[in-house]
Protein backbone atom coordinates (compact mmCIF):
# COMPACT_ATOMS: atom_id res chain seq x y z
CA UNK A 1 0.00 0.00 0.00
CA UNK A 2 2.47 2.57 -0.79
CA UNK A 3 3.92 4.23 1.73
CA UNK A 4 1.31 2.91 4.43
CA UNK A 5 0.59 -0.22 6.13
CA UNK A 6 -2.00 -2.84 5.08
CA UNK A 7 -4.07 -4.35 8.01
CA UNK A 8 -3.21 -7.92 9.25
CA UNK A 9 -5.84 -10.27 7.49
CA UNK A 10 -7.10 -11.81 10.62
CA UNK A 11 -8.34 -8.06 11.45
CA UNK A 12 -9.87 -7.17 8.12
CA UNK A 13 -13.17 -8.05 9.29
CA UNK A 14 -12.73 -5.73 12.40
CA UNK A 15 -11.23 -2.92 9.95
CA UNK A 16 -14.23 -3.52 7.59
CA UNK A 17 -16.95 -3.15 9.91
CA UNK A 18 -15.32 0.01 11.77
CA UNK A 19 -14.75 1.56 8.23
CA UNK A 20 -18.18 1.24 8.27
CA UNK A 21 -19.36 3.06 11.04
CA UNK A 22 -21.74 5.81 10.02
CA UNK A 23 -23.39 4.01 7.42
CA UNK A 24 -26.65 2.80 7.43
CA UNK A 25 -28.37 0.71 4.94
CA UNK A 26 -29.06 2.75 1.88
CA UNK A 27 -27.61 5.92 3.60
CA UNK A 28 -24.18 7.43 2.03
CA UNK A 29 -24.13 7.53 -1.29
CA UNK A 30 -23.29 10.81 -3.02
CA UNK A 31 -26.23 11.68 -5.03
CA UNK A 32 -24.12 12.39 -8.45
CA UNK A 33 -23.16 9.05 -8.31
CA UNK A 34 -26.53 7.84 -8.99
CA UNK A 35 -26.56 9.58 -12.69
CA UNK A 36 -25.55 6.85 -14.78
CA UNK A 37 -23.64 9.27 -17.23
CA UNK A 38 -21.58 6.92 -18.39
CA UNK A 39 -25.12 5.16 -20.19
CA UNK A 40 -26.41 8.77 -21.52
CA UNK A 41 -27.70 8.43 -24.82
CA UNK A 42 -28.33 11.78 -26.78
CA UNK A 43 -31.30 12.21 -28.67
CA UNK A 44 -32.36 15.71 -29.07
CA UNK A 45 -35.78 16.42 -30.16
CA UNK A 46 -36.54 19.52 -31.84
CA UNK A 47 -40.45 19.63 -30.02
CA UNK A 48 -38.14 19.64 -26.37
CA UNK A 49 -36.61 23.07 -25.14
CA UNK A 50 -35.14 24.37 -21.94
CA UNK A 51 -34.62 27.99 -21.65
CA UNK A 52 -32.03 29.81 -18.54
CA UNK A 53 -32.48 33.11 -17.24
CA UNK A 54 -30.76 35.92 -16.62
CA UNK A 55 -27.70 35.14 -19.22
CA UNK A 56 -25.37 36.96 -17.12
CA UNK A 57 -24.96 36.50 -12.97
CA UNK A 58 -22.97 38.39 -10.55
CA UNK A 59 -23.28 42.04 -12.35
CA UNK A 60 -22.60 43.50 -8.81
CA UNK A 61 -19.60 40.98 -7.78
CA UNK A 62 -21.74 38.41 -6.47
CA UNK A 63 -20.37 35.28 -6.04
CA UNK A 64 -24.05 33.26 -5.80
CA UNK A 65 -27.19 33.50 -8.24
CA UNK A 66 -30.39 32.59 -8.72
CA UNK A 67 -31.37 31.11 -12.22
CA UNK A 68 -34.62 30.23 -13.32
CA UNK A 69 -35.08 27.39 -15.63
CA UNK A 70 -38.19 27.04 -18.19
CA UNK A 71 -38.31 23.45 -19.81
CA UNK A 72 -41.07 21.46 -21.84
CA UNK A 73 -41.37 18.16 -23.83
CA UNK A 74 -43.92 16.65 -25.77
CA UNK A 75 -44.17 13.75 -23.60
CA UNK A 76 -43.96 14.13 -20.09
CA UNK A 77 -42.23 11.13 -17.57
CA UNK A 78 -41.47 10.54 -14.23
CA UNK A 79 -38.41 10.13 -14.55
CA UNK A 80 -37.58 13.63 -16.42
CA UNK A 81 -34.73 15.67 -14.99
CA UNK A 82 -32.70 18.55 -15.43
CA UNK A 83 -29.00 18.36 -14.71
CA UNK A 84 -26.91 21.56 -14.88
CA UNK A 85 -23.57 21.66 -16.57
CA UNK A 86 -20.37 23.77 -16.23
CA UNK A 87 -18.36 24.14 -18.35
CA UNK A 88 -21.62 24.30 -20.25
CA UNK A 89 -20.15 22.37 -23.11
CA UNK A 90 -20.12 18.64 -22.25
CA UNK A 91 -20.51 16.56 -25.45
CA UNK A 92 -18.12 13.86 -26.23
CA UNK A 93 -15.35 16.07 -27.85
CA UNK A 94 -14.74 17.36 -24.33
CA UNK A 95 -13.88 13.43 -23.09
CA UNK A 96 -10.44 12.46 -22.66
CA UNK A 97 -8.32 11.49 -26.04
CA UNK A 98 -11.71 11.85 -27.93
CA UNK A 99 -12.02 13.73 -30.99
CA UNK A 100 -15.86 13.60 -31.31
CA UNK A 101 -15.62 10.47 -33.19
CA UNK A 102 -15.24 6.68 -32.48
CA UNK A 103 -16.69 4.25 -29.21
CA UNK A 104 -16.53 5.88 -26.20
CA UNK A 105 -19.45 7.67 -24.03
CA UNK A 106 -22.12 10.12 -25.43
CA UNK A 107 -21.79 12.48 -22.60
CA UNK A 108 -18.45 11.91 -20.11
CA UNK A 109 -18.86 14.94 -17.52
CA UNK A 110 -21.70 14.25 -14.68
CA UNK A 111 -23.60 17.24 -14.05
CA UNK A 112 -22.48 19.35 -10.89
CA UNK A 113 -26.20 19.46 -9.70
CA UNK A 114 -30.03 18.31 -10.76
CA UNK A 115 -33.56 18.53 -9.99
CA UNK A 116 -36.67 16.60 -11.04
CA UNK A 117 -38.31 18.04 -13.40
CA UNK A 118 -42.02 16.45 -11.55
CA UNK A 119 -40.44 19.42 -8.43
CA UNK A 120 -42.39 21.85 -10.85
CA UNK A 121 -45.96 21.76 -10.33
CA UNK A 122 -48.37 20.03 -13.52
CA UNK A 123 -45.12 18.90 -15.88
CA UNK A 124 -46.37 15.24 -15.29
CA UNK A 125 -49.89 17.09 -16.79
CA UNK A 126 -48.91 19.38 -19.12
CA UNK A 127 -45.27 18.64 -20.05
CA UNK A 128 -43.87 22.00 -19.23
CA UNK A 129 -42.38 23.32 -15.98
CA UNK A 130 -40.55 25.83 -14.19
CA UNK A 131 -37.23 25.34 -11.65
CA UNK A 132 -34.92 27.46 -9.46
CA UNK A 133 -31.77 26.32 -9.37
CA UNK A 134 -29.13 28.34 -7.21
CA UNK A 135 -25.56 28.76 -8.78
CA UNK A 136 -21.88 29.62 -7.57
CA UNK A 137 -19.45 31.02 -9.38
CA UNK A 138 -17.20 28.06 -10.61
CA UNK A 139 -14.94 29.58 -12.91
CA UNK A 140 -16.56 28.01 -16.03
CA UNK A 141 -20.27 29.07 -17.75
CA UNK A 142 -23.13 27.06 -17.39
CA UNK A 143 -26.08 25.17 -19.22
CA UNK A 144 -29.04 22.99 -18.47
CA UNK A 145 -30.02 20.09 -20.20
CA UNK A 146 -33.43 17.84 -20.13
CA UNK A 147 -33.27 14.26 -19.61
CA UNK A 148 -35.33 11.75 -19.70
CA UNK A 149 -35.39 7.69 -19.08
CA UNK A 150 -34.13 8.88 -15.09
CA UNK A 151 -30.88 9.01 -13.48
CA UNK A 152 -30.13 5.43 -14.36
CA UNK A 153 -30.76 5.72 -17.89
CA UNK A 154 -30.70 9.35 -19.09
CA UNK A 155 -31.45 10.13 -22.55
CA UNK A 156 -30.19 13.65 -23.45
CA UNK A 157 -33.81 15.52 -25.09
CA UNK A 158 -33.07 19.03 -25.38
CA UNK A 159 -29.99 21.85 -23.84
CA UNK A 160 -30.68 25.33 -22.77
CA UNK A 161 -28.51 28.19 -23.71
CA UNK A 162 -25.56 29.09 -21.92
CA UNK A 163 -24.90 31.52 -18.70
CA UNK A 164 -22.26 32.99 -16.79
CA UNK A 165 -21.13 35.02 -14.32
CA UNK A 166 -19.62 38.10 -15.33
CA UNK A 167 -16.24 37.52 -13.91
CA UNK A 168 -15.94 33.60 -13.53
CA UNK A 169 -12.26 33.64 -12.63
CA UNK A 170 -13.05 36.46 -9.75
CA UNK A 171 -11.32 35.47 -5.98
CA UNK A 172 -13.74 33.75 -4.00
CA UNK A 173 -14.28 31.67 -1.13
CA UNK A 174 -11.61 32.52 1.28
CA UNK A 175 -10.07 30.12 3.93
CA UNK A 176 -8.42 31.07 6.78
CA UNK A 177 -6.36 28.39 9.07
CA UNK A 178 -3.30 28.95 11.42
CA UNK A 179 0.15 28.85 10.02
CA UNK A 180 3.29 27.17 11.57
CA UNK A 181 3.96 29.87 14.05
CA UNK A 182 1.20 31.35 16.72
CA UNK A 183 1.35 34.90 15.05
CA UNK A 184 0.84 33.50 11.50
CA UNK A 185 -2.62 33.34 9.64
CA UNK A 186 -2.78 31.72 6.52
CA UNK A 187 -5.52 33.02 3.67
CA UNK A 188 -6.46 30.44 1.65
CA UNK A 189 -8.85 31.29 -1.63
CA UNK A 190 -9.63 29.87 -5.25
CA UNK A 191 -9.81 31.62 -8.95
CA UNK A 192 -9.50 31.42 -12.48
CA UNK A 193 -6.36 32.97 -12.44
CA UNK A 194 -3.31 31.30 -13.56
CA UNK A 195 0.06 33.35 -12.36
CA UNK A 196 0.71 33.93 -15.95
CA UNK A 197 -2.32 35.66 -16.34
CA UNK A 198 -2.46 37.89 -12.57
CA UNK A 199 -0.56 37.99 -9.76
CA UNK A 200 -1.92 36.85 -6.19
CA UNK A 201 -2.09 38.77 -3.12
CA UNK A 202 -3.49 39.43 0.04
CA UNK A 203 -3.69 43.30 1.24
CA UNK A 204 -4.33 43.33 4.87
CA UNK A 205 -3.86 45.41 8.09
CA UNK A 206 -5.34 47.13 11.27
CA UNK A 207 -7.68 49.47 10.88
CA UNK A 208 -6.12 53.13 10.73
CA UNK A 209 -2.68 50.97 9.91
CA UNK A 210 -0.59 51.41 6.53
CA UNK A 211 -1.71 48.08 4.76
CA UNK A 212 0.64 45.44 4.02
CA UNK A 213 0.38 43.75 0.68
CA UNK A 214 1.38 40.05 0.69
CA UNK A 215 2.23 38.05 -2.37
CA UNK A 216 0.31 34.31 -2.55
CA UNK A 217 1.73 31.06 -3.90
CA UNK A 218 -0.63 29.37 -6.67
CA UNK A 219 -1.30 25.26 -6.82
CA UNK A 220 -3.37 23.43 -9.11
CA UNK A 221 -3.31 19.59 -10.27
CA UNK A 222 -4.43 17.52 -13.26
CA UNK A 223 -6.66 13.80 -13.74
CA UNK A 224 -3.31 12.21 -13.26
CA UNK A 225 -2.72 13.63 -9.88
CA UNK A 226 -5.24 11.25 -8.60
CA UNK A 227 -5.68 8.05 -8.00
CA UNK A 228 -9.03 6.80 -9.73
CA UNK A 229 -12.84 7.41 -10.87
CA UNK A 230 -14.50 9.10 -10.39
CA UNK A 231 -12.46 11.80 -9.14
CA UNK A 232 -10.47 11.27 -12.92
CA UNK A 233 -13.43 10.20 -15.00
CA UNK A 234 -17.15 11.68 -14.81
CA UNK A 235 -16.67 13.65 -11.59
CA UNK A 236 -13.73 15.47 -13.27
CA UNK A 237 -14.34 19.34 -12.98
CA UNK A 238 -11.21 21.57 -13.51
CA UNK A 239 -10.29 22.81 -9.78
CA UNK A 240 -8.80 25.95 -11.11
CA UNK A 241 -6.19 27.63 -9.32
CA UNK A 242 -5.61 27.61 -5.59
CA UNK A 243 -3.69 30.37 -4.02
CA UNK A 244 -2.25 30.42 -0.21
CA UNK A 245 -0.70 33.67 1.97
CA UNK A 246 1.44 33.72 5.06
CA UNK A 247 0.19 36.95 7.07
CA UNK A 248 3.04 37.06 9.65
CA UNK A 249 4.12 39.15 12.81
CA UNK A 250 0.61 39.57 13.70
CA UNK A 251 -0.22 41.06 17.40
CA UNK A 252 -1.96 38.71 19.48
CA UNK A 253 -6.19 38.90 19.48
CA UNK A 254 -5.81 42.27 17.38
CA UNK A 255 -8.31 42.40 14.57
CA UNK A 256 -6.85 42.55 10.88
CA UNK A 257 -8.56 43.08 7.71
CA UNK A 258 -8.05 41.85 4.74
CA UNK A 259 -8.54 41.91 0.95
CA UNK A 260 -7.50 39.43 -1.80
CA UNK A 261 -6.64 41.07 -4.90
CA UNK A 262 -5.49 40.06 -8.33
CA UNK A 263 -3.25 41.95 -10.45
CA UNK A 264 -3.25 41.97 -14.19
CA UNK A 265 -0.38 42.68 -16.75
CA UNK A 266 -2.13 46.04 -17.29
CA UNK A 267 -2.15 46.82 -13.85
CA UNK A 268 -6.00 46.52 -13.25
CA UNK A 269 -7.08 44.74 -9.59
CA UNK A 270 -9.65 42.21 -9.18
CA UNK A 271 -10.33 42.71 -6.38
CA UNK A 272 -12.57 40.42 -3.81
CA UNK A 273 -14.93 41.47 -0.79
CA UNK A 274 -13.92 43.17 2.41
CA UNK A 275 -13.28 40.84 5.64
CA UNK A 276 -11.97 40.38 8.59
CA UNK A 277 -10.40 37.96 11.46
CA UNK A 278 -8.66 38.52 14.85
CA UNK A 279 -5.07 37.53 15.31
CA UNK A 280 -5.01 34.50 17.60
CA UNK A 281 -3.65 34.87 21.21
CA UNK A 282 0.07 33.53 21.64
CA UNK A 283 0.80 30.73 23.40
CA UNK A 284 -0.07 30.50 27.35
CA UNK A 285 -2.24 33.58 27.07
CA UNK A 286 -4.67 34.52 29.44
CA UNK A 287 -7.89 35.77 27.14
CA UNK A 288 -11.21 33.80 26.59
CA UNK A 289 -10.88 31.39 23.97
CA UNK A 290 -13.61 29.16 22.17
CA UNK A 291 -13.20 26.37 20.21
CA UNK A 292 -16.15 24.45 18.12
CA UNK A 293 -15.12 20.97 17.12
CA UNK A 294 -17.43 18.65 14.99
CA UNK A 295 -17.16 15.94 12.08
CA UNK A 296 -18.79 14.41 9.18
CA UNK A 297 -20.81 17.36 7.72
CA UNK A 298 -20.20 17.91 4.13
CA UNK A 299 -22.68 20.00 1.93
CA UNK A 300 -26.43 20.56 0.84
CA UNK A 301 -27.75 22.68 -1.61
CA UNK A 302 -30.21 25.91 -0.48
CA UNK A 303 -32.43 25.14 -3.96
CA UNK A 304 -33.38 21.59 -2.92
CA UNK A 305 -30.91 19.98 -5.72
CA UNK A 306 -29.64 16.29 -5.56
CA UNK A 307 -31.83 15.38 -2.89
CA UNK A 308 -29.33 15.85 -0.50
CA UNK A 309 -31.61 15.65 2.70
CA UNK A 310 -31.03 11.69 2.15
CA UNK A 311 -27.20 12.52 2.86
CA UNK A 312 -26.29 15.39 4.67
CA UNK A 313 -29.86 16.53 5.77
CA UNK A 314 -27.97 18.73 8.25
CA UNK A 315 -24.89 20.36 6.86
CA UNK A 316 -26.82 23.83 6.50
CA UNK A 317 -27.81 23.76 9.81
CA UNK A 318 -24.89 23.18 11.36
CA UNK A 319 -23.04 25.33 9.13
CA UNK A 320 -25.53 28.13 9.47
CA UNK A 321 -26.15 27.69 13.74
CA UNK A 322 -22.34 27.67 13.65
CA UNK A 323 -21.87 30.52 11.61
CA UNK A 324 -24.77 32.67 13.22
CA UNK A 325 -22.26 32.91 16.79
CA UNK A 326 -19.18 33.51 14.68
CA UNK A 327 -18.90 36.61 16.86
CA UNK A 328 -18.28 34.12 19.52
CA UNK A 329 -16.30 31.39 17.84
CA UNK A 330 -12.43 31.80 18.08
CA UNK A 331 -11.26 28.88 15.99
CA UNK A 332 -13.48 25.81 14.29
CA UNK A 333 -11.82 22.00 13.83
CA UNK A 334 -13.29 19.90 11.03
CA UNK A 335 -12.61 16.91 11.85
CA UNK A 336 -12.26 14.54 8.63
CA UNK A 337 -15.36 13.96 6.24
CA UNK A 338 -15.34 17.56 5.37
CA UNK A 339 -17.71 18.09 1.93
CA UNK A 340 -18.26 14.10 1.11
CA UNK A 341 -17.50 14.93 -3.03
CA UNK A 342 -16.65 11.38 -3.04
CA UNK A 343 -14.62 12.18 -6.08
CA UNK A 344 -17.14 14.46 -7.61
CA UNK A 345 -15.10 17.86 -7.81
CA UNK A 346 -17.88 20.19 -8.75
CA UNK A 347 -18.68 19.54 -5.02
CA UNK A 348 -15.14 20.94 -3.61
CA UNK A 349 -16.41 24.61 -5.17
CA UNK A 350 -20.35 23.88 -3.10
CA UNK A 351 -18.81 23.10 0.01
CA UNK A 352 -16.37 26.03 0.05
CA UNK A 353 -18.97 28.64 -0.70
CA UNK A 354 -21.19 26.94 1.77
CA UNK A 355 -18.54 27.59 4.81
CA UNK A 356 -17.48 30.67 4.19
CA UNK A 357 -19.24 32.72 6.25
CA UNK A 358 -16.79 30.79 8.98
CA UNK A 359 -13.76 30.12 6.83
CA UNK A 360 -13.62 33.94 5.95
CA UNK A 361 -13.44 34.95 9.96
CA UNK A 362 -11.99 32.17 11.97
CA UNK A 363 -8.81 29.94 11.33
CA UNK A 364 -10.93 26.41 10.09
CA UNK A 365 -8.70 23.64 10.64
CA UNK A 366 -9.28 20.00 8.65
CA UNK A 367 -8.03 16.30 9.94
CA UNK A 368 -7.93 14.20 7.40
CA UNK A 369 -11.24 11.72 6.81
CA UNK A 370 -11.72 8.28 5.07
CA UNK A 371 -13.95 10.31 2.73
CA UNK A 372 -10.71 12.74 1.74
CA UNK A 373 -7.86 9.97 1.73
CA UNK A 374 -8.86 6.00 1.29
CA UNK A 375 -8.17 4.34 -1.76
CA UNK A 376 -6.36 0.92 -2.84
CA UNK A 377 -2.69 0.97 -2.55
CA UNK A 378 -2.23 4.48 -2.34
CA UNK A 379 -0.84 4.93 0.94
CA UNK A 380 -3.92 4.36 2.96
CA UNK A 381 -4.04 2.62 6.26
CA UNK A 382 -7.39 1.22 5.05
CA UNK A 383 -7.75 -0.49 2.05
CA UNK A 384 -11.25 1.01 1.30
CA UNK A 385 -12.49 3.51 -1.97
CA UNK A 386 -14.14 5.94 -0.05
CA UNK A 387 -12.49 8.98 -1.58
CA UNK A 388 -14.03 8.51 -5.30
CA UNK A 389 -10.34 8.87 -6.39
CA UNK A 390 -9.59 11.90 -4.70
CA UNK A 391 -6.74 9.90 -2.30
CA UNK A 392 -6.09 12.72 -0.28
CA UNK A 393 -5.10 15.50 -3.29
CA UNK A 394 -8.35 17.55 -3.10
CA UNK A 395 -8.34 18.16 1.20
CA UNK A 396 -4.75 18.72 0.75
CA UNK A 397 -5.19 21.17 -2.08
CA UNK A 398 -8.44 22.94 -0.93
CA UNK A 399 -7.54 23.97 2.46
CA UNK A 400 -3.85 24.44 4.44
CA UNK A 401 -2.64 22.66 7.53
CA UNK A 402 0.69 23.73 8.95
CA UNK A 403 1.87 20.01 8.39
CA UNK A 404 5.29 19.52 8.63
CA UNK A 405 5.42 17.28 5.25
CA UNK A 406 2.79 17.96 3.06
CA UNK A 407 2.55 14.27 2.35
CA UNK A 408 1.86 13.71 5.91
CA UNK A 409 -1.62 15.19 7.40
CA UNK A 410 -1.35 15.26 10.68
CA UNK A 411 0.14 18.29 12.92
CA UNK A 412 0.25 20.21 15.84
CA UNK A 413 -1.40 23.69 16.63
CA UNK A 414 -1.27 26.55 19.65
CA UNK A 415 -3.87 28.17 20.07
CA UNK A 416 -3.28 30.37 23.24
CA UNK A 417 -4.47 28.08 26.64
CA UNK A 418 -4.74 25.14 24.08
CA UNK A 419 -2.89 22.54 22.31
CA UNK A 420 -4.14 20.54 19.70
CA UNK A 421 -2.75 17.46 18.12
CA UNK A 422 -4.31 16.25 15.25
CA UNK A 423 -3.91 12.58 13.95
CA UNK A 424 -4.48 11.24 10.42
CA UNK A 425 -6.70 8.37 11.08
CA UNK A 426 -6.25 7.20 8.11
CA UNK A 427 -2.58 6.61 7.92
CA UNK A 428 -0.55 4.47 10.31
CA UNK A 429 -0.45 5.21 13.61
CA UNK A 430 1.25 2.42 15.43
CA UNK A 431 4.01 2.37 18.08
CA UNK A 432 7.24 2.34 15.84
CA UNK A 433 5.89 4.50 12.77
CA UNK A 434 6.30 7.96 11.92
CA UNK A 435 2.96 9.27 13.27
CA UNK A 436 3.25 7.45 16.52
CA UNK A 437 6.59 9.69 17.12
CA UNK A 438 4.63 12.76 15.82
CA UNK A 439 2.10 12.11 18.35
CA UNK A 440 4.25 11.50 21.31
CA UNK A 441 6.17 14.38 20.57
CA UNK A 442 3.41 17.11 20.25
CA UNK A 443 2.06 15.43 23.49
CA UNK A 444 5.82 15.50 25.09
CA UNK A 445 6.47 19.10 24.33
CA UNK A 446 3.94 21.41 25.48
CA UNK A 447 4.47 23.37 28.31
CA UNK A 448 1.37 22.84 30.70
CA UNK A 449 1.85 25.64 32.67
CA UNK A 450 1.19 27.75 30.05
CA UNK A 451 -1.19 25.65 27.77
CA UNK A 452 -2.57 23.25 30.44
CA UNK A 453 -5.48 22.54 28.26
CA UNK A 454 -3.73 19.46 25.84
CA UNK A 455 -6.35 18.05 23.15
CA UNK A 456 -6.07 15.19 20.99
CA UNK A 457 -8.24 15.06 17.47
CA UNK A 458 -8.39 12.22 14.96
CA UNK A 459 -11.20 11.40 12.63
CA UNK A 460 -11.64 7.87 13.22
CA UNK A 461 -12.34 6.61 17.06
CA UNK A 462 -9.13 5.54 18.81
CA UNK A 463 -10.51 5.47 21.78
CA UNK A 464 -13.91 5.02 22.69
CA UNK A 465 -17.82 4.73 20.95
CA UNK A 466 -20.90 2.44 21.54
CA UNK A 467 -21.76 3.01 17.58
CA UNK A 468 -23.48 -0.15 16.79
CA UNK A 469 -20.83 -1.12 14.56
CA UNK A 470 -17.67 -0.96 16.86
CA UNK A 471 -19.76 -2.79 19.82
CA UNK A 472 -20.33 -5.50 17.77
CA UNK A 473 -17.47 -6.42 17.04
CA UNK A 474 -16.22 -5.79 20.64
CA UNK A 475 -13.69 -3.02 20.40
CA UNK A 476 -15.68 -0.07 20.95
CA UNK A 477 -12.90 1.26 18.43
CA UNK A 478 -10.75 1.40 15.13
CA UNK A 479 -8.29 -1.76 15.96
CA UNK A 480 -5.73 -1.76 17.99
CA UNK A 481 -6.50 1.79 18.71
CA UNK A 482 -6.47 2.29 22.13
CA UNK A 483 -3.75 -0.49 23.27
CA UNK A 484 -1.12 1.78 20.64
CA UNK A 485 -2.61 5.66 22.30
CA UNK A 486 -3.93 5.02 25.25
CA UNK A 487 -0.20 4.58 27.22
CA UNK A 488 0.65 8.11 25.34
CA UNK A 489 -2.98 9.65 26.27
CA UNK A 490 -2.28 8.53 29.94
CA UNK A 491 1.54 9.45 30.48
CA UNK A 492 0.91 13.23 29.05
CA UNK A 493 -2.51 13.47 30.63
CA UNK A 494 -4.18 14.46 27.65
CA UNK A 495 -7.27 16.35 28.90
CA UNK A 496 -9.92 15.29 25.80
CA UNK A 497 -9.93 13.70 22.84
CA UNK A 498 -12.36 14.28 19.54
CA UNK A 499 -13.26 11.57 17.14
CA UNK A 500 -16.27 12.06 13.87
CA UNK A 501 -16.79 8.86 12.16
CA UNK A 502 -19.43 7.66 13.73
CA UNK A 503 -22.28 10.04 12.93
CA UNK A 504 -24.02 10.82 16.53
CA UNK A 505 -22.31 12.44 19.30
CA UNK A 506 -21.55 10.52 23.06
CA UNK A 507 -19.09 11.45 25.82
CA UNK A 508 -17.49 9.53 28.40
CA UNK A 509 -16.29 9.68 31.71
CA UNK A 510 -12.38 9.91 32.40
CA UNK A 511 -11.12 6.57 30.87
CA UNK A 512 -8.17 5.16 31.15
CA UNK A 513 -7.78 0.89 29.99
CA UNK A 514 -11.49 0.77 29.38
CA UNK A 515 -12.61 1.93 32.55
CA UNK A 516 -13.57 4.84 34.76
CA UNK A 517 -11.28 6.99 36.33
CA UNK A 518 -14.10 9.33 38.25
CA UNK A 519 -17.51 9.18 39.18
CA UNK A 520 -18.12 12.91 38.22
CA UNK A 521 -20.40 13.55 35.62
CA UNK A 522 -21.00 17.33 35.38
CA UNK A 523 -17.63 18.79 37.46
CA UNK A 524 -14.26 17.84 37.63
CA UNK A 525 -11.85 19.72 40.13
CA UNK A 526 -7.92 18.87 40.46
CA UNK A 527 -6.23 16.18 38.71
CA UNK A 528 -8.18 13.86 36.51
CA UNK A 529 -6.06 10.94 35.47
CA UNK A 530 -7.94 9.94 32.97
CA UNK A 531 -9.24 11.24 29.14
CA UNK A 532 -12.74 11.93 28.36
CA UNK A 533 -13.32 10.98 24.72
CA UNK A 534 -15.75 12.58 22.65
CA UNK A 535 -17.08 11.75 19.70
CA UNK A 536 -18.80 14.47 18.14
CA UNK A 537 -19.51 13.08 14.33
CA UNK A 538 -23.15 14.62 13.81
CA UNK A 539 -21.87 17.52 11.75
CA UNK A 540 -24.43 16.72 9.10
CA UNK A 541 -24.62 13.34 7.21
CA UNK A 542 -27.05 10.51 8.19
CA UNK A 543 -27.06 9.32 11.35
CA UNK A 544 -25.62 5.98 13.21
CA UNK A 545 -27.21 3.75 15.42
CA UNK A 546 -26.21 3.13 19.17
CA UNK A 547 -25.75 -0.17 20.93
CA UNK A 548 -28.66 -1.30 22.52
CA UNK A 549 -27.58 -1.21 26.33
CA UNK A 550 -25.19 1.35 26.97
CA UNK A 551 -21.58 0.25 28.39
CA UNK A 552 -20.54 1.65 31.81
CA UNK A 553 -18.16 4.46 30.72
CA UNK A 554 -20.89 6.27 28.19
CA UNK A 555 -21.99 9.31 30.02
CA UNK A 556 -24.17 10.79 27.55
CA UNK A 557 -24.91 9.64 24.10
CA UNK A 558 -27.98 11.29 21.46
CA UNK A 559 -28.49 10.35 18.03
CA UNK A 560 -29.01 13.62 16.42
CA UNK A 561 -27.24 16.55 14.64
CA UNK A 562 -24.53 18.84 16.93
CA UNK A 563 -20.93 19.94 17.61
CA UNK A 564 -18.58 20.41 20.60
CA UNK A 565 -17.63 24.38 22.69
CA UNK A 566 -14.52 24.78 24.38
CA UNK A 567 -14.38 27.73 26.02
CA UNK A 568 -10.99 28.33 28.40
CA UNK A 569 -11.37 30.86 30.52
CA UNK A 570 -8.13 30.92 32.48
CA UNK A 571 -5.47 28.46 32.75
CA UNK A 572 -8.16 26.53 35.70
CA UNK A 573 -11.16 26.80 34.48
CA UNK A 574 -12.58 25.30 31.20
CA UNK A 575 -16.20 24.91 30.02
CA UNK A 576 -17.03 21.77 27.77
CA UNK A 577 -20.43 21.99 25.79
CA UNK A 578 -22.56 19.96 23.56
CA UNK A 579 -24.96 21.91 21.19
CA UNK A 580 -27.78 20.65 18.47
CA UNK A 581 -27.51 22.16 15.45
CA UNK A 582 -31.09 22.19 14.72
CA UNK A 583 -31.14 25.24 17.49
CA UNK A 584 -27.99 26.30 19.02
CA UNK A 585 -29.04 25.11 22.78
CA UNK A 586 -26.89 23.61 24.99
CA UNK A 587 -28.18 19.74 25.64
CA UNK A 588 -24.39 18.55 27.79
CA UNK A 589 -21.65 20.02 29.43
CA UNK A 590 -19.48 19.96 32.09
CA UNK A 591 -16.60 22.04 33.92
CA UNK A 592 -12.92 21.89 34.71
CA UNK A 593 -11.61 22.75 37.86
CA UNK A 594 -7.87 22.89 38.77
CA UNK A 595 -5.74 25.18 41.22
Amino acid sequence: MGGGSRLAPCLLLLALAACCAGRAVGHGVQPLSRVAVHRARVALDASAAVRASPPLLGSRGEDTAWVTVDFSVPQAGDGDWIGVFSPSNFNASTCPGSHGSGPGPAICSAPIKYQLTNYSSGYNKSGKGSLKFLLINQRQDFSFALFTGGLSNPTLVAVSNKIAFANPKAPVYPRLALGKTWNEMTVTWTSGYAISEANPFVKWGMKRNPSVRTAAGTVTFDRESLCGGPASTVGWRDPGFIHTAFLKNLRENKEYYYKIGHELPNGEVIWSKSYSFRAPPCPGQKSLQRVVIFGDMGKAERDGSNEYQNYQPASLNTTDTVAKDIDNIDIVFHIGDISYANGYLSQWDQFTQQVQPITSRVPYMIASGNHERDWPNSGSFYNGTDSGGECGVLAETVYYTPTENKANSWYSTDYGMFRFCVADSERDWREGTEQYRFIEQCLATVDREKQPWLVFIAHRVLGYSSAFSYGQDGSFAEPMARQNLEPLWQRHRVDLAFYGHVHNYERTCPMYAEKCVSSERSRYSGAVNGTIHVVVGGGGSHLTNFTAETPPWSLYREMDYGFAKLTAFNRTSLKYEYMRSSNGEVYDSFSVHRA
